[in-house]
C-alpha cells in the first residue's frame, strides 16, 4: 500500500506500507482525496512533536472498504469524510454535546500502520496520506455520493475549524465586525463563516497580498497587507471606536470579533489589540508548545474583553458535516474556489512548496 510516512529524515512516499483490518467498532476507509493541511507542515518541520514512523494527513474524504462487527452507521460502499475527533461518546463532554472536550479525543494516538514491518503510528487519529486508513466509526460521517471528494475533505478540518470557530465558538451575531488574521486555509473559512453569519464588516489581513482577490470572493469587505501596514491601527482606521475617534481609553477601538489563524504570539496579540470594548479575541492557530502571549489585564477586565481558545471549530461533526454540505449546495458554502491545486499523491512535494510559497489557498491530494 502506499502512501507518506514521516521519519526522521522528514515525510517520504512509500509503497511499503500495510494497514490492519478494523476492530469490532471501527471503519476501514479507502481514501480518495486528502487536503494538504499546515498542520502537517508542522509535523515535518518540528512544530508539532509527533512519533515516528507515522502517516501522515488528516482532512480525508473516501469509501468504506469494510466496517468492524459492532458498526451499525455506516456500510461498506458509504461515501464518508473523516473526522480528526475520535472522541468517546460516553463522557460528560460527548453527553452535552461538546466532543471536542473530550478527554478522550486528545492524543489518541495508535499503530494501525506497519512500515518496512515495523508498526507505524497514526497522526490525528486519521491518517489519510495513504490508500487506506482506520478509524473510529464515530470519525466517519456518511455524506451523499454527488459531493466530489476532492472538496468534501476539506470539511474535515479547514472546513469545520473556521466556520466552526465562528458559528459554534464565537457565536456571531449578524451586524457584528471582525478581524480575521491569516486567510490560508482556516483563515478563509473563517471569512465565510463570518460571511453566513451576517457580519457587517470582515477585515481579512494577510503578509500575501496576492490572498486579496479571494478573501473578498469569499466574502471579506476589507485587505489589510500586513507586510506593509501597521495592523492595529489600520483596523482601528476602519471600524473606529467612535465617529470622532479610532481609539479610546484602555486600548480600545476596532472590531467585536478577531480570530487569529497564524499561531503566533505577536499575532495573538495584535489580534487582542483590535478589539474594541466587550470584544473577544479567537485563538484557532497552533504555535509551538509553551508559547505566550502578554496583555494588561486591565486591557480585558474594565472594558469586557475575552481571549478565548478554540479546537477544531468546537465541532460536532455528525451534526456540522452534513450542515456544512447542504450550505455547499446552497452555494452558501463556497469549496469548489478553496481548492486551487490538485495533485496526485506523487507529487506531494509540490503541493507542500506551493503552500510555503503562498500560491495556493489549498493543495489536494488524490490517493486512490
Amino acid at each position: 500500500m502506499r502512501g507518506i510516512v514521516f521519519t526522521q529524515s522528514g515525510a517520504e512516499l512509500t509503497d511499503e506500507l500495510e494497514v490492519r483490518a478494523p476492530g469490532p467498532a471501527e471503519v476501514l476507509v479507502r481514501v480518495a482525496a486528502a487536503g494538504v493541511c499546515h498542520s502537517d507542515l508542522s509535523v515535518i518541520d518540528g512544530t508539532i512533536p509527533w512519533k515516528v514512523p507515522s502517516v501522515l494527513g488528516h482532512e480525508g474524504a473516501g469509501v468504506v472498504e469494510a466496517v468492524g462487527s459492532e458498526v451499525g452507521s455506516l456500510k461498506p460502499g458509504d461515501h464518508v469524510v473523516i473526522a480528526t475527533l475520535a472522541s468517546c461518546g460516553l463522557c460528560r463532554a460527548c453527553a452535552t454535546g461538546h466532543p471536542t472536550r473530550c478527554p478522550s479525543s486528545l492524543g489518541n494516538v495508535s499503530a494501525p500502520f506497519t512500515f518496512r514491518g515495523a508498526p507505524a503510528f497514526n497522526f490525528a487519529g486519521s491518517s489519510v496520506f495513504a490508500e487506506m486508513t482506520v478509524v473510529k466509526e464515530v470519525q466517519a460521517v456518511r455524506i451523499d455520493e454527488d459531493v466530489p471528494f476532492t472538496v468534501a475533505c476539506l470539511i474535515g478540518c479547514g472546513v469545520v475549524t473556521g466556520v466552526g470557530a465562528v458559528l459554534n465558538r464565537a457565536r456571531v451575531s449578524q451586524g457584528d465586525t471582525a478581524a480575521v488574521f491569516g486567510v490560508g486555509g482556516v483563515g478563509l473559512n473563517v471569512v465565510q463563516g463570518l460571511r453566513i453569519a451576517g457580519a457587517s464588516r470582515i477585515i481579512a489581513l494577510d503578509s500575501v497580498p496576492a490572498k486579496e482577490d479571494l478573501a473578498r470572493r469569499l466574502g471579506a469587505t476589507d485587505f489589510v497587507d500586513a507586510s506593509r501596514e501597521d495592523v492595529v491601527a489600520r483596523v482601528r482606521e476602519i471600524v473606529p471606536h467612535s465617529p470622532t475617534r479610532t481609539g479610546g481609553a484602555l486600548g480600545a477601538g476596532g472590531v467585536a470579533w478577531s480570530f487569529d489563524c497564524v499561531g503566533h504570539p505577536d499575532v495573538l496579540r495584535s489580534a487582542i489589540d483590535v478589539l474594541d470594548w466587550g470584544g473577544n479575541a479567537v485563538a484557532i492557530g497552533i504555535p509551538p508548545r509553551g508559547s505566550e502571549v502578554r496583555v494588561d489585564v486591565n486591557h480585558l477586565a474594565y472594558v469586557d474583553r475575552g481571549l478565548l481558545g478554540c479546537r477544531y471549530g468546537s465541532a460536532r461533526p455528525h451534526h456540522d458535516f452534513p450542515l456544512l454540505v447542504e450550505l455547499y449546495r446552497e452555494g452558501e458554502l463556497l469549496l469548489d474556489e478553496l481548492v486551487s491545486l490538485v495533485r496526485p499523491i506523487d507529487d506531494f512535494a509540490e503541493v507542500v512548496a506551493a503552500m510555503k510559497g503562498g500560491e495556493i489557498a489549498r493543495g489536494v491530494l488524490t490517493v486512490a
